[in-house]
């Protein structure tokens, strides 16, 4: 023997021979190869079983012998009580060196002439045989035994069940048995479950390239029912949004949605108390739906949906390329109703349309109304007392001066809300760009401490600054303070003294408006009525020449 084993391993090898454990299945258990463990076996005194000789029948007698039960069991004690007569290991040599032309069926008939050959058995060709080249090439691009027949029944006119091209792969690629897993049961619309994935290679209308895409799938927990959809990019609104189509798809909604930690629907993932992104969060509350984010790194607990998900790119997506993200959805599409629906679940045994029609009655009921999307940030509360959203403002009550605040916009409306338990602070109808909108009462009656701080800082500036400051506040209240702050940032652009100048010219001239001052400064000194200049004379001189003149064209 080549190899040597422990005497623990060989008593193994043993044991499970008298069992009589085949060598294959001694192999698969132990780690030992075939012919080491049938040598030991035979060193051991075990028979060990030839291979392919499972159900084989004893050598047949020659042909012109017919024996009854009587008869066998005659010749059977004559051979174990004649010492005449040769062994049982001899009679096996004689009767298994046979004429070639002699073959007996379990009665001992000669079905064939004499002089007949005795050729090979010849196994049954499978039916998979004229479609090799196909079903290599799927095994090459990385598709299992259902996509492939799959494509041979929709492409080729295959006429075979899928059992027939699972064993053909099986002998080209060899047989892989599945791991255990635990399986969680969930009662009808309790749970879904949402994840994304890797989808396949789609032209970018923009730049006229391949792109790789994402795959967002929904499985109900129940009846392992999935919905699927493509796209190129993910956000926040593109996360909820998908759900929103999911839920329209299935006909309604699951209680919970078991989600992973990402960016989109998570923002601090955490066991005990995860804090959700706002916009899903509503979402789902719209739809009365309770997000349940997994442990960190805790993919088991949402393996539904990574099962379909693999099962979305090993079978129908895999090496597929498509010309438009709606070419790719209409083929995904048609292969989850008319393959993904109709098949018979792996686990549950059943056909996975039967199960969603029992599920879809204890689904929730969809609102009458889709969710109406916003977008979502932080904002620091100006010393005006008002935030800014695309370049418009507007107020808050007194006292949140330098705060945090969350805010939310849509087309139509702003949402202040207090960061602390997200109660809503004001709601304002949207502005144009450089607008404000404030509450009579959110003004304060008072100046504010650090408005104060602000005014004292352009008096310091400088006396014209400091004055024409004040002018502007007192005209405008809060929104010119934003004015105020522009005229402090140009005398850091320009210096101080450039700006003392401008603003004197701008109260000499009474124009109290930031615009001018900034576009003063822009343009550079120019010439005013109070400077003196030799080249201009007395106006005395002007009138006496225009005196003499007109003496001088009277006479």
């Amino acid at each position: 023997m080549s190899n040597v084993l422990s005497e623990e391993k060989r008593q193994q090898v043993i044991a499970l021979g008298r069992l009589g454990w085949p060598l294959r299945r001694i192999e698969q258990e132990t780690g030992v190869r075939r012919e080491t463990a049938g040598a030991y076996l035979k060193a051991a005194g075990i028979g060990v079983r030839p291979p392919r000789g499972w159900g084989r029948r004893p050598p047949a007698k020659p042909a012109h012998e017919v024996t009854t039960g009587s008869d066998v069991a005659k010749s059977s004690n004559a051979v174990n009580h004649n010492p005449e007569t040769p062994s049982n290991k001899e009679q096996a040599k004689t009767e298994t060196s046979k004429p070639a032309n002699e073959v007996t069926t379990g009665f001992g008939v000669d079905l064939r002439g004499p002089g007949a050959a005795n050729p090979k058995p010849i196994l049954g060709a499978s039916a998979c045989e004229p479609f090799r080249e196909a079903i290599e090439l799927g095994l090459r691009q990385g598709r299992n035994a259902m996509a492939i027949w799959q494509d041979l029944v929709s492409e080729s006119g295959f006429g075979g069940g899928y059992q027939t091209v699972k064993r053909f792969v099986r002998k080209l690629r060899g047989n892989q048995e599945p791991q255990p897993r635990a399986v969680i049961l969930t009662p009808p619309g309790e749970e879904a479950q949402v994840d994304y994935g890797t989808g396949p290679m789609v032209r970018d209308p923009q730049t006229g390239k391949y792109r790789r895409t994402r795959l967002f799938v929904m499985t109900l927990g129940y009846s392992r029912k999935a919905v699927r959809f493509l796209t190129f990019r993910s956000s926040s609104r593109i996360w909820a949004e998908l759900h929103e189509r999911a839920f329209r798809r299935l006909g309604g909604c699951t209680r919970i949605v078991v989600l992973d930690n990402l960016r989109e629907g998570v923002l601090i993932p955490d066991l005990y108390d995860p804090a959700l992104n706002p916009l899903y969060r509503d979402v789902l509350a719209h739809y009365g739906v309770l997000a349940l984010p997994c442990r960190i790194k805790d993919p088991d607990r949402k393996g539904k949906v990574e099962s379909a998900v693999g099962h979305a790119q090993k079978t129908p997506l895999k090496g597929k390329r498509f010309e438009s993200l709606e070419e790719a959805q209409a083929y995904l599409d048609r292969w989850e109703t008319s393959c993904a629906d109709t098949r018979i679940h792996g686990t549950t045994k059943r056909q996975v349309a039967v199960m969603f029609a029992e599920e879809k009655s204890a689904l929730l009921p969809l609102p009458l109304e889709p969710f109406r999307y916003y977008q979502h940030g932080q904002r620091v509360v100006h010393l005006d007392g008002c935030i800014e959203v695309e370049a418009a403002y507007y107020g808050l009550p007194p006292g949140w001066i330098g705060r945090l605040v969350h805010v939310q916009w849509d087309e139509l409306f702003v949402r202040i809300l207090n960061p602390q338990n997200s109660q809503l602070l004001r709601e304002h109808v949207r502005q144009k760009r450089g607008w404000y909108r404030m509450k009579e009462e959110d003004h304060p009656k008072h100046r504010p401490l650090r408005v104060s701080q602000l005014m004292w800082r352009a008096g310091r500036a400088g006396t014209h600054i400091g004055t024409f400051c004040n002018l502007i506040y007192g005209q405008l209240g809060e929104p010119g303070i934003r004015r105020v702050l522009g005229v402090l940032s140009l005398a850091k652009k320009f210096g101080t003294a450039a700006v003392e100048d401008a603003c004197a010219a701008a109260l000499e001239m009474g124009v109290h408006e930031y615009r001018f001052v900034r576009r003063y400064l822009e343009r550079g000194p120019q010439l005013n009525l109070r400077q003196v200049d030799p080249l201009i004379r007395e106006l005395a001189h002007y009138r006496d020449l225009i005196h003499r003149r007109t003496q001088e064209s009277e006479e």
